[in-house]
């Protein structure tokens, strides 16, 4: 089963701030003109989201993005991951808060039983999201491809995007794609 990371750090690493807010997203990046904004690559920035989310048919976050994303309080037209199956993991929360019943499973064994359990039902690409979780995961051994989306902007401290590794991680085949507004796409396979 491929697994993977789409996510957009600030440049000096961190996917939140202390908080855990990531409403900074929404202020970084240089204003756009009008022919920039029409751009292809633009259009290519604002869809890589969509593109990427159709790639996947399946999600795996941690219990602090759960209660991000409960928080949001977002309605069924706003739900970004369309019909992709989410699975949080957790070992401290009995069931996932009421607004995200619909959306999101809870999943308390470990990692790898979880991704045997996908297997056996037929899914073949997961969205690993949260910085813990994407620690574990790689640490695990089990994400195949990275794809940052760098924020032109630094954030000093927050939540860093990577824990501690028990090993060097070597990246491959790096595609790099700048966008008008200043942020940097780069996107690696991974080989352990």
């Amino acid at each position: 089963m491929k697994c993977s990371i789409f996510i957009a750090p600030s440049v000096d690493g961190y996917i939140a701030t202390q908080e855990g807010s990531v409403s900074w997203l929404e202020s970084v990046g240089k204003p756009l003109s009008q022919k920039e904004k029409n751009s292809d690559l633009n259009q290519q920035f604002e869809k890589c989201f969509e593109y990427y989310i159709q790639t996947v048919d399946s999600m795996i976050i941690g219990r602090k993005l759960l209660k991000v994303l409960s928080s949001f309080n977002l309605t069924p037209e706003q739900w970004p991951y369309k019909n992709t199956k989410i699975f949080a993991l957790s070992h401290s929360l009995n069931e996932v808060p009421k607004n995200l019943q619909n959306h999101i499973e809870l999943h308390n064994g470990p990692i790898p039983s979880l991704i045997a359990k996908l297997e056996i039902e037929g899914y073949k690409h997961a969205y690993v999201d949260g910085g813990m979780i994407i620690t574990s995961f790689l640490n695990l051994k089990l994400i195949n491809e990275i794809t940052l989306t760098q924020a032109p902007v630094l954030l000093g401290c927050g939540v860093p995007l990577f824990g501690t590794l028990l090993q060097h991680i070597k990246l491959e085949n790096a595609q790099a794609t700048v966008f008008p507004n200043d942020f940097i796409e780069i996107k690696y396979s991974v080989k352990y």
